[in-house]
C-alpha cells in the first residue's frame, strides 16, 4: 500500500475531478478498504477541505465548498493555463493586477523544477485592455513555445496561414518565415508575436493562433531595440497605421444626436462630451479617413462634423461611394421578376 501522504493526494485529485464519488468506486479506484477511505477522508476534514460523506447504501463522497480555501492540488497542464491568466489579467480591465502577481509567485513557489522553468520562460506583454474574451485559437503549447524562444533569444522557423486562406491558392509553396522573436503580447483580446523577419529585414508582428513552429530552433541572436523601445506603443501604432508612434493617423471630431450615454458604451479608445439629452460631442481616431468616416456613420443618426477639413472631405467621398453602391444594386435587381 502506498505511503499515507500519497494516498491522500490521490484522493484529492480523484475529489477535484468529479463531483460525486461512490464510496466503493473510489476505494477501489484507490487499492483500499472502505475503512482506510474514511480514515483518509477524515484526515482531509482535518486539513481543511470540506468532504461531505453522504450516507446510505449508495453512499459516496464529494469535496463541497468551504468557509476557507484549503490548499489545491493542480496538474500539469492547469498550472500552465493558470498562469497564461494571471500573466494576462491586466488586460481584463479589472484592478486585480496585483493579487494577481502574488497569486502567481504563490503558485511558482510549489511547482516542482520542470513547470517552474517552463512558466518562467513565458513573459508576456499586455496591451492595453480588453473587455472581451480571446477572439482566436491559440494553443498553449504554441504558446509556451513562443515564449521559450523569446526568453532565450533563438531564432524562430514557422509555417504561418494566411489571414485569407481561400484566396491563397496559387499552387506556389510558402517556405516558412525566418524571424528572431523579441516579445509576446496581448492586443484586443488575441496573441501576437513581435519579431524581427530576417528575410524581409524588417520588424512584423504575427497572429499567435496562426503560427506552427517547426523545430528546432535556430541560433541564437543579439536582442535589437524596436523603434520607440516600447513595446506596447510599438504594437499599438502598428493596428493604428503607424511604426513609430501609438497615436491614429487621422482623429476627427463630430456632433452626434445622441445622447453621450447611448454612445459611450460603443467607444472604446474615444472622448464623448454631452452637449445636451440629445446630443453629444465625439472624439475618434483612425488609421485612415474614409475608415473614419465609416465609424462616426456607424451611430446610425444625424451627424455635424466639426473638423479638420479632410474628415469632412473623407464623408463626402463615402457618400458618393454608397449612393453609387445603392444605383449598382437597384440596377441589378430591377429586371428581376418579382415573387408575385
Amino acid at each position: 500500500m502506498r505511503k499515507t501522504s500519497a494516498r491522500l493526494l490521490s484522493l484529492l485529485s480523484l475529489l477535484q475531478a468529479r463531483r460525486d464519488w461512490p464510496g466503493a468506486l473510489l476505494a477501489e479506484r484507490l487499492g483500499i478498504s472502505a475503512r482506510t477511505l474514511r480514515r483518509d477522508v477524515d484526515r482531509l476534514r482535518e486539513l481543511g477541505y470540506p468532504v461531505v460523506a453522504d450516507k446510505g447504501p449508495k453512499g459516496g463522497y464529494r469535496l463541497d465548498a468551504g468557509t476557507r480555501l484549503p490548499p489545491l492540488l493542480f496538474d500539469d497542464e492547469q498550472a500552465v493555463a493558470l498562469t497564461v491568466a494571471l500573466r494576462t489579467v491586466g488586460t481584463s480591465g479589472a484592478d486585480v493586477e496585483d493579487g494577481a502577481a502574488r497569486a502567481l509567485a504563490t503558485l511558482r513557489q510549489v511547482m516542482p523544477a520542470r513547470l517552474r522553468h517552463r512558466i518562467d520562460a513565458l513573459e508576456v506583454t499586455a496591451v492595453g485592455r480588453s473587455s472581451s474574451p480571446s477572439r482566436d485559437g491559440a494553443d498553449g503549447g504554441i504558446l509556451m513555445a513562443l515564449g521559450a524562444a523569446v526568453r532565450a533569444h533563438e531564432e524562430l522557423r514557422f509555417d504561418y496561414t494566411p489571414a485569407y486562406p481561400a484566396g491563397a491558392g496559387d499552387g506556389r509553396v510558402r517556405p516558412p518565415r525566418r524571424v528572431q522573436p523579441h516579445h509576446l503580447v496581448t492586443h484586443g483580446g488575441r496573441w501576437y508575436l513581435v519579431a524581427w523577419d530576417l528575410d524581409r529585414d524588417d520588424w512584423r508582428v504575427f497572429r499567435a493562433d496562426r503560427i506552427t513552429p517547426r523545430v528546432p530552433t535556430g541560433p541564437r541572436f543579439t536582442p535589437r531595440d524596436l523603434p520607440g523601445k516600447d513595446v506596447a506603443a510599438f504594437v499599438t501604432g502598428r493596428f493604428r497605421g503607424s511604426d513609430h508612434s501609438a497615436e491614429w493617423l487621422c482623429r476627427g471630431e463630430v456632433v452626434l444626436h445622441r445622447p453621450a450615454a447611448a454612445v459611450a458604451p460603443h467607444v472604446p479608445a474615444g472622448t464623448v462630451e454631452e452637449l445636451g439629452p440629445d446630443r453629444c460631442r465625439l472624439t475618434l481616431g483612425s488609421w485612415s479617413w474614409p475608415a473614419l468616416a465609416a465609424a462616426f456613420g456607424a451611430f446610425d443618426t444625424d451627424i455635424e462634423v466639426v473638423g479638420p477639413p479632410a474628415l469632412r472631405e473623407a464623408f463626402a467621398r463615402l457618400a458618393r461611394r454608397l449612393a453609387d453602391a445603392a444605383r449598382s444594386a437597384s440596377a441589378s435587381t430591377a429586371g428581376q421578376p418579382s415573387d408575385g
